[in-house]
């Protein structure tokens, strides 16, 4: 993929940073999530679209079956265009303004209350031939894994209502009580740096609470369980683990109710469906050593790969290194650092890593970046967002497809304001008379 990138010009001097998704890898990837729950009779998968916010994306995995999770306004927008039905998305978010809300259920997309006073607004905005299905995020406070920040079943994580403070769990009973619309519970232990087990743990302490508010009220009234999604990707190498199975496996072991049918079932998997589907590829812009290392300054930095660069240690990635022309870098191995194009220190995207010695020219590869990473990209130091390409692979031929555009200058200069350039100027002080 790389030659035929770099033959049709994707790729080069004049575009030296690319993002690019194998089309069949998501297609398989999607087939495994489907037929590992095949078990459940009535099951809702969708795509949590801040994974990968490009509308071809998500026109793809709507058409293999997918929804979408939102968490904004611009998701929200994104999944319509797209073409994913209203009443095959989600809306996920602990900040949701009453526009959203009440657009939300004017269209019939569902939407999870994270608290107590989102249910309050719900209640004055809900039209009564309302068709959303509307569920309540609680958090089961399990406990965290090893990404903090991906860790959102924490005793203060912000997410939810948390079932173990005090009269918590109490007052989830009685919101449900209150509201005979309310049917669905919605829990999300964490993504990255969760083992199975604390997921299945959360989502096993939600069905508990499901099933005590539906005896308690005498009625089937929650009808649906939002499990969330975050089954963690493998950084290490090629190997997908753990995969879809091993999770539904944790799951029956500690949910077996789950796949009992009283429940629909609703995920929001994000990194693990796209993660090892894509790849970036950045020109080599120059090598130097500095401290005796050799650094390899390229076009791949903190603007594209930002989580691995203010967090290398949680998430690190792969880097192949390649020549001008695609093909793999031959020689001996050297320790040398892979840095980015950002005007800060930091911006190193792999530190003292053994590679063959990257020159002026050559390319590296960014593997399992698939998810977050290109789709994403942080504006800093106004570095144009890159061009992304869908691929796929027919009897050894290459086909490709644009997915976004390269950002042009023109278009920074738009975003930053270029059409109001002389705004700030008309506040200047009004000149006094003598």
């Amino acid at each position: 993929m790389l030659r035929h990138a770099l033959d049709h010009e994707l790729l080069g001097t004049a575009q030296p940073v690319a993002g690019f998704l194998d089309t069949e890898g998501i297609r398989d990837t999607v087939h495994a999530l489907h037929t590992a729950f095949e078990p459940v009779p009535d099951v809702l998968h969708t795509f949590a679209v801040k994974a990968s916010s490009l509308v071809p994306v998500l026109r793809l995995l709507a058409d293999l079956g997918m929804g979408c999770e939102v968490a904004s306004p611009g998701e929200m927008r994104l999944a319509l265009d797209a073409g994913c039905a209203p009443s095959r998305i989600v809306l996920d978010s602990p900040a949701k303004t009453r526009e959203e809300i009440t657009e939300a259920l004017a269209r019939g997309i569902a939407l999870n209350a994270d608290n107590f006073d989102e249910l309050d607004r719900i209640d004055a905005l809900r039209p009564a031939d309302c068709a959303s299905v509307i569920g309540l995020r609680v958090n089961p406070q399990v406990g965290g894994g090893s990404i903090g920040a991906m860790s959102t079943a924490t005793k203060t994580s912000k997410f939810g209502v948390a079932l173990r403070d005090e009269g918590g769990r109490e007052r989830v009973h009685q919101a449900f009580a209150e509201r005979p619309w309310l049917t669905r519970l919605h829990a999300h232990v964490g993504s990255q740096g969760c083992p199975l087990e604390l997921i299945a743990e959360g989502i096993a302490e939600t069905y508990r609470l499901a099933e005590e508010i539906n005896a308690r009220l005498g009625r089937r009234q929650i009808t649906s369980l939002d499990i969330g999604g975050g089954l963690p990707v493998n950084f290490a190498d090629d190997t997908v683990r753990p995969t879809y199975d091993d999770y539904v496996d944790a799951l029956r072991t500690a949910v077996p109710g789950l796949f009992e049918g009283r429940y629909g079932l609703v995920t929001e998997f994000g990194r693990s469906l796209l993660a090892k589907n894509g790849f970036i590829a950045a020109r080599v812009e120059y090598a130097k050593t500095s401290g005796g290392r050799r650094i390899a300054v390229t076009h791949a930095g903190a603007q594209t790969a930002t989580r691995t660069v203010l967090m290398p240690g949680s998430w690190p990635l792969r880097v192949g290194a390649f020549d001008a022309h695609g093909h793999p870098k031959s020689g001996a191995p050297e320790v040398q650092d892979v840095a980015g194009p950002c005007c800060f220190a930091g911006d190193v995207v792999a530190e003292a890593r053994e590679l063959p010695p990257l020159e002026e020219g050559d390319f590296v590869v960014l593997y399992d970046t698939g998810a977050y990473y290109f789709s994403t990209p942080w504006a800093y130091n106004s570095l144009p967002r890159p061009g992304v390409h869908g691929y796929a692979l027919d009897d050894a031929a290459v086909r490709c497809v644009p997915v976004r555009d390269a950002q042009t200058l023109d278009e920074i200069a738009a975003e930053s304001g270029a059409h109001h350039a002389d705004g700030l100027l008309g506040l200047a002080p009004e000149p006094v008379g003598v």
